[in-house]
């Protein structure tokens, strides 16, 4: 007999989410990455700038049609704009980056050191995963899609901006200096913002790092938890309401068992 219990797991369980993994195929594909990107980055946290189409719900820019765009589907709720997508990467590799004329990151980051490390470099940007999907499993089958893409084409140094929500650099001093206090990339790969810092850094005995890390985005903790690193100083991004940081992180960390326990720690 099923308990009431029962019949409650057993429905979690015939709505749970079934995640498939692919590169974007058709422009069809690339307009619901868009989609996505504009719940999140425009709706969600108050984006804008000359790549939102408002009358389309689309954030997009020149990169994307250079760019492989890596998507997260949940084939058991596939219907609606965004074609089941609920997760997005933009990649790009040095050879999209060449038909592109730079990396999306260079207009923020001074890049040179990377560029000049003789490294095969993979830039990860427009990351986003929908408000109902944040978690441990919708991140995981991203990452091992990401994984094998890297396998794939050789990959040695993930790298790209990630965000804060907002432009206040006093509000955001302390997680901001935690970063840099803790997890700063070696010298021969840090690369550096364009930006000066408005604000000054706080020295480490100043840090409250409990609220520093609670202040923190869960992607850019997750991407610690890997061994990510960050450049040196910080990009604000006023059309997007974010203040951007530029993650570096070693692929060799990218091992099913780092994996695992990173999502351990997040679950």
């Amino acid at each position: 007999m099923l308990t009431a219990n029962k019949l409650r797991r057993l429905n979690m369980l015939q709505n749970a989410p079934q995640y498939q993994v692919s590169l974007a195929q058709s422009e069809q594909d690339r307009r619901a990455a868009q989609r996505l990107r504009y719940e999140v980055f425009v709706d969600e946290l108050g984006g804008d700038g000359a790549g939102v189409d408002h009358a389309n719900r689309l954030e997009s820019d020149a990169f994307d049609s250079h760019a492989d765009h890596l998507l997260l589907r949940d084939l058991r709720h596939s219907d609606g704009d965004t074609d089941g997508v609920v997760g997005v990467y933009r990649l790009m590799t040095a050879h999209h980056a060449a038909s592109a004329g730079g990396f999306y990151s260079a207009s923020e980051f001074d890049l040179t050191l990377l560029l000049n490390s003789g490294l095969a470099l993979l830039e990860l940007g427009r990351s986003c995963l929908h408000p109902s999907h944040r978690g441990g499993p919708a991140l995981m089958a991203l990452w091992q899609g990401l994984a094998d893409y890297v396998a794939e084409n050789e990959i040695d140094i993930l790298f790209g901006t990630a965000s804060f929500h907002g432009t206040d650099l006093v509000a955001l001093q302390h997680p901001i200096s935690n970063l840099h206090a803790t997890y700063l990339a070696p010298e021969t790969l840090r690369v550096t913002s364009h930006m000066p810092l408005k604000a000054p850094l706080l020295r480490s005995d100043q840090i409250d790092r409990k609220a520093a890390m609670r202040d923190t985005p869960a992607l850019i903790k997750s991407y610690l938890k890997l061994g990510g690193k960050i450049g040196q100083g910080v990009f604000v991004d006023h059309a997007f309401n974010t203040t951007d940081v530029c993650l570096i992180l070693d692929t060799d960390n990218m091992t099913p068992s780092t994996l695992n326990r990173a999502q351990r720690r997040m679950s």
